[in-house]
């Protein structure tokens, strides 16, 4: 008779074949993720090596969302509703749905989802198989296409490839960036007239040269030589590479650089277009600008303060000394100092966030506490609405207390101010994988898809609040700095009308420069 084999989950074989497991799957080529059925949206827990490659989105942006958030705004889709109805079910279901990467190109993903059941029949996981078949999908509608009608697509393709060749030829005459095409022994094979005007050389002595000859040796550049020669024979595309070179004849510049290797046949074959841009003059104007913020923030604060000290010394005098009318206008004027103070605390935390001066003091502190002790100042001050807080998160969290708490306080405020008729606010806070995750949900006007992406961005606010709602759009944007600098994500959920979810994850493990 066959004796049956017990393991001790916590023995160090099992710990062996878990990080094999885990190895296993990084080594795979196919995408896996991981969600938990258990917690509120379903958000994911795990994610592959494959996965981050297949999306371009590296782990910590990925744990805590929900799938939906692969398909952006395309929201529209058969095959979300089959996956839906597919997890409401505990079913398994195959889809292919079109999926967006972190850059924002669109990529067709093969789904396979499949429910992990607990011994009870409860469906606690849910896991996704992930394959980019896209060109599989191109490749079958060439194929349609060219097989409808193969003479007519011929003739019309060659119509069109020799007014594109014109049409393209123009624009990169007229485009203000810097264009070269190489060859792959970086030869210089043409430049555009904008490369011809901002370096000062003349094409002839500019086409069919070495780049890094160019103008006696000005073009060998160190970083510029490894972004040629070691990262785009890996056919990967180099996007925003800032280089800074001084120039003996034009001076010092800071240059943005994009470039490709064309993937074509024939005379086109291992070609390279770079793109340079020259952004010296745009970068001094926003170091001037943030220079500017920094000194008037600064310089606000001193006579702030003393305005500030004058109104709590009149306060202190006895009410029966002063004119009630007296008393009223000196809350008013306390009220707008202070928030006029709040406005110059953002404008100095975006002055050192931009000089890179500011610091994260982190220590041990009760993350749930910040959490209630965060809503509880905002419920005494707000009674027209009723913040409720759902779900627990760890007693023990090392970061910035007062830095994640502005955070908090920040969501939370705005959740208030733009949801005017809303009557409630929820701030959830739990535990995904190894990440704490906090959402603050309002009721209110929510924000338009195209905006969401935006509305981090330092002083921008969103086209329909501008006028209704006070501020300056800095905010979130101090907000996800502050995410960021602990090593978290902050995203947005939200319809027009229906409301927003602000969330953010923070790592649960201790940087290795902090042990």
């Amino acid at each position: 008779m066959k004796e049956e084999l017990h393991t001790d989950p916590s023995s160090p074989g099992n710990d062996n074949e878990l990080d094999l497991m885990r190895k296993a799957l990084d080594a795979s080529i196919t995408g896996v993720i991981i969600t938990d059925n258990l917690l509120e949206d379903n958000p994911i827990i795990y994610c592959n090596a494959a996965f981050e490659r297949m999306t371009g989105y590296v782990r910590h942006e990925v744990i805590g969302r929900n799938c939906r958030f692969l398909q952006k705004e395309d929201r529209q889709q058969d095959a979300r509703l089959k996956i839906k109805e597919a997890v409401q079910k505990g079913l398994p279901c195959t889809v292919e749905i079109r999926n967006y990467k972190k850059n924002g190109n669109f990529f067709w993903n093969e789904l396979y989802v499949t429910p992990i059941k607990d011994p009870t029949g409860l469906v606690t996981h849910f896991v996704g198989i992930q394959n980019d078949i896209s060109a599989r999908r191109r490749a079958k509608e060439d194929l349609e296409r060219i097989q409808r009608d193969t003479e007519r697509l011929v003739q019309e393709r060659t119509r069109e490839l020799r007014e594109s060749e014109e049409y393209l030829l123009s624009i990169i005459q007229t485009v203000r960036e810097c264009l070269v095409v190489l060859d792959d022994q970086m030869n210089v094979l043409t430049v555009n007239d904008q490369f011809i005007r901002v370096f000062k050389v003349s094409r002839a002595e500019t086409e069919g040269t070495n780049l890094f000859n160019l103008g006696n040796g000005q073009w060998a550049i160190e970083t510029l030589r490894n972004l040629l020669e070691d990262v785009l024979p890996t056919n990967n595309p180099v996007l925003d590479f800032e280089v800074e070179h001084d120039f003996p004849h034009i001076g010092k510049k800071l240059m943005l650089l994009n470039a490709h290797r064309v993937e074509l046949e024939g005379q086109y074959k291992n070609h390279v277009l770079l793109a340079i841009e020259d952004i010296t003059d745009r970068r001094e104007i926003e170091r001037r600008k943030d220079d500017f913020l920094s000194i008037a923030s600064h310089e606000l604060k001193t006579p702030l303060t003393t305005v500030r000290g004058f109104i709590q010394i009149l306060q202190k005098t006895p009410s029966s000394q002063l004119p009630e009318q007296f008393t009223s206008a000196l809350e008013k004027a306390n009220t707008h100092i202070q928030r006029l103070g709040n406005l110059i605390n953002e404008l100095l935390n975006v002055s050192k966030i931009q000089s890179g001066n500011i610091e994260i003091y982190r220590d041990y502190f009760d993350i749930n506490s910040a959490v209630s002790d965060a809503i509880n100042a905002f419920q005494e001050g707000f009674k027209t609405h009723s913040i409720m807080r759902k779900g627990n998160g760890p007693q023990k969290y090392y970061g910035d207390e007062s830095q994640i708490v502005q955070v908090i306080k920040n969501l939370i405020s705005n959740a208030i101010k733009y949801s005017p008729e809303g009557k409630e606010v929820i701030v959830t806070i739990f535990v995904v994988s190894d990440f704490i995750k906090i959402s603050v949900t309002d009721f209110g006007v929510g924000i338009r898809p195209e905006e969401q992406s935006r509305i981090f961005q330092r002083f921008y606010r969103v086209t329909e609040t501008q006028k209704a709602f006070p501020g300056m759009g800095m905010g979130l944007y101090v907000c996800e700095q502050i995410v960021k600098n602990h090593g978290g994500t902050l995203w947005v959920d939200s319809e027009p009308g229906k409301g927003s979810t602000f969330s953010f994850t923070l790592p649960l493990v201790i940087p290795a420069d902090e042990k």
